[in-house]
């Protein structure tokens, strides 16, 4: 958390958070958020709300004025305003809401397409986008029974409503298409979450009969209005890189981006992209995607080789209110953030908000973009940079890695090792690098770490990470290094040298680890009469456990299992007292190497823990309870669910 906080601090001096006053009596827990013509911003709430919002600016030191339009909707999770009425997507359809009388209260609603329902929780909608030509784009999650099923026809889809109803698929795959957006050329992006075939958050760029992934979606591809041609039954669960897997699967679309989990997020929501011409500050026409678990938002550089996208996703801003799930432009190039957290719990403190994001004039010193060459990288900085520490190789680290591509929920980093650094050529304007690289691997994500760079005023890089997803390598010629150019010794980088993440390590088949003196899943021989106490904890919705505590004697002898009933990952981590948040903050930092430690790391503040368990499963540990008595506490180190997936593990006297 003081990590966090000294991110957020530093990160304000360039993009400072205005959060709106929002009346109690008003739960607006944002699903969609759209801005109006007359200044005017709408918000659409889960619990089937439609607010209308003036003075959103708080200009003249005034606070915004909030009227609800319209109410009794199904957790509408999209909000568009187009030719004078809204449309959004209810569970079970696309609706046009309308104003015909001018008193600011709905009275006309129209059905413009509908679908089934199961009646499963997980049966999101989202959208809709508008396309240039008045169509709709609107995505359907899947339900969860365990894994992500497609229950009733077209989840899992993206599809195409016209204004008068007529409904086109695009493309399947999807497991939980919360964020998607077009860009100014026309070109389609969604973004998805960690879970069953989606080994860690990822951006994938859409176009008419692409398959995207996760093939549940594929048992409606019968249907002779589909323009997808795999099936079920041709998608193999092999634990293999997807990009392996895409080899022999034609059709399968691999991600533009991929976001490291935990890293770079934990649950991709939003989509925008910077179109307010430098009022923003200096990342024009790049992307912004927002994260609601880990309440943040990433900055995304997209570039085009041998006509497939691929680019960089770096950290952005951090420390919103609540988690992210809307993100809009406001008329003046600041951001509105909109934000809600009830049932998916996130690290930002609140249940609902609404921030404005707002560049302050102050230029950041930033990796700008990254580019793939031929035979490396090639790196752009918002300021000059310092020649020297920019040229020197130990300035960077670079490693390459991947995930599964698995029915299994998550995937741990597998096939990670470092690449070797050749040589550094600074640009004579002193705004850019190239940095030569041997061992790149095309289908991998590589992790560019630059600490050691410095600004010509001698200032460190504000976000010194960046992670490329690789594609594709350019064709073209390789940089000829002179002699000044080149590294004493080729090597890693420094990142490489400390130990970090760049560690080399052969693809892995588990998550969970062997069993240590701190997780021990037999029951010892010289408990000959047993254990003393029995203890069951188990999960529920909104990131918690299903006891907020436990109560032991101390030094019994503790048999304690932990179901994980929920559609997530989630450990289980008995800390000493008061240190939960400091052992969540250290499994953060553990990088790539997370998911394989089971985010569990490696302190006397750990005292007994479970593996990382997967959705509905269950692991059984063995353990002396503590001779001293106390509250000590219990926590999911998983990323992002530490701040409020916490128990308190009460030690008393025997």
């Amino acid at each position: 958390m003081a990590q966090e906080l000294k991110t957020a601090e530093s990160e304000a001096d360039y993009y400072q958070m205005v959060t709106l006053p929002i009346p109690k009596d008003v739960p607006l827990e944002v699903g969609g958020l759209t801005t109006m013509p007359d200044g005017r911003l709408a918000a659409s709430t889960r619990q089937g709300d439609i607010w209308l919002i003036e003075n959103p600016y708080m200009r003249n030191q005034g606070v915004p004025y909030f009227k609800r339009f319209a109410q009794g909707l199904h957790e509408p999770l999209g909000l568009a305003y187009h030719n004078r009425s809204f449309y959004l997507t209810q569970r079970s359809e696309l609706t046009r809401i309308r104003d015909t009388n001018g008193d600011d209260r709905a009275d006309d609603y129209e059905v413009i397409y509908s679908w089934p329902l199961s009646g499963n929780y997980h049966e999101y909608s989202y959208g809709p986008v508008i396309l240039p030509n008045n169509d709709m784009l609107i995505t359907l999650n899947l339900a969860w029974i365990g894994r992500g099923a497609s229950l009733s026809k077209w989840h899992g889809w993206m599809l195409k409503v016209t204004p008068d109803g007529k409904m086109t698929p695009v493309a399947t795959g999807m497991r939980s298409p919360a964020g998607f957006n077009v860009l100014p050329d026309g070109s389609i992006f969604y973004a998805e979450n960690q879970g069953d075939w989606v080994g860690s958050g990822r951006m994938t760029h859409v176009e008419v009969g692409d398959f995207v992934g996760n093939p549940e979606g594929l048992k409606w591809a019968d249907d002779p209005s589909s323009p997808v041609k795999l099936r079920f039954s041709d998608i193999p669960s092999t634990g293999k890189p997807m990009y392996e897997v895409a080899k022999t699967i034609k059709g399968l679309k691999l991600p533009a981006i991929w976001f490291p989990q935990g890293i770079l997020g934990i649950s991709t929501s939003g989509i925008l992209v910077d179109t307010t011409a430098g009022a923003f500050g200096p990342f024009t026409g790049q992307m912004l995607v927002g994260d609601q678990g880990q309440s943040k938002i990433m900055r995304i550089y997209l570039e085009k080789v041998k006509g497939q996208y691929q680019g960089a996703a770096f950290p952005f801003r951090e420390g919103f209110q609540s988690g992210i799930l809307r993100m809009v432009w406001g008329e003046d190039g600041s951001m509105f953030v909109g934000m809600t957290s009830r049932g998916w719990a996130a690290t930002g403190k609140d249940l609902y908000g609404i921030q404005r994001l707002v560049w302050t004039g102050k230029t950041p010193f930033e990796i700008k973009t990254m580019q793939a060459r031929p035979d490396g990288f090639e790196l752009e900085f918002t300021q000059p940079i310092d020649k020297v520490t920019a040229g020197d190789a130990n300035s960077y680290g670079i490693t390459s890695f991947n995930y599964m591509y698995r029915k299994e929920y998550g995937s741990p980093v597998i096939e990670n090792q470092p690449c070797t650094i050749k040589g550094i050529a600074v640009a004579d304007d002193g705004l850019s690098v190239r940095i030569v690289v041997d061992g790149l691997r095309e289908g991998y994500i590589h992790e560019l770490k630059a600490e050691g760079v410095r600004s010509q005023n001698k200032a460190p890089l504000l976000h010194s990470v960046g992670y490329y997803t690789l594609n594709n390598l350019p064709e073209g010629e390789k940089l000829v290094l002179k002699e000044s150019q080149l590294a004493k010794s080729p090597h890693a980088g420094h990142a490489a040298m400390m130990g970090s993440a760049a560690t080399t390590s052969k693809t892995a088949t588990k998550t969970t680890a062997a069993p240590t003196a701190k997780r021990v899943t037999k029951q010892p021989a010289s408990w000959t009469n047993g254990p003393d106490q029995t203890i069951t904890i188990g999960t529920k919705p909104g990131l918690k456990f299903d006891l907020s505590q436990i109560t032991v004697k101390a030094g019994s002898k503790v048999k304690l299992t932990f179901n994980n009933n929920d559609d997530m990952l989630h450990n289980f981590v008995i800390t000493l007292p008061g240190e939960a948040l400091s052992v969540g903050e250290m499994a953060i930092k553990l990088g790539l190497n997370g998911a394989k430690m089971n985010y569990i790391p490696s302190t006397p503040k750990v005292l007994y823990h479970t593996a990382q368990l997967q959705p509905q499963t269950s692991e059984t540990i063995y353990f002396v309870a503590p001779e001293k008595p106390g509250e000590y506490m219990y926590v999911c180190t998983f990323p992002g669910h530490y701040m409020n997936m916490q128990g308190t593990f009460k030690v008393v006297p025997k």
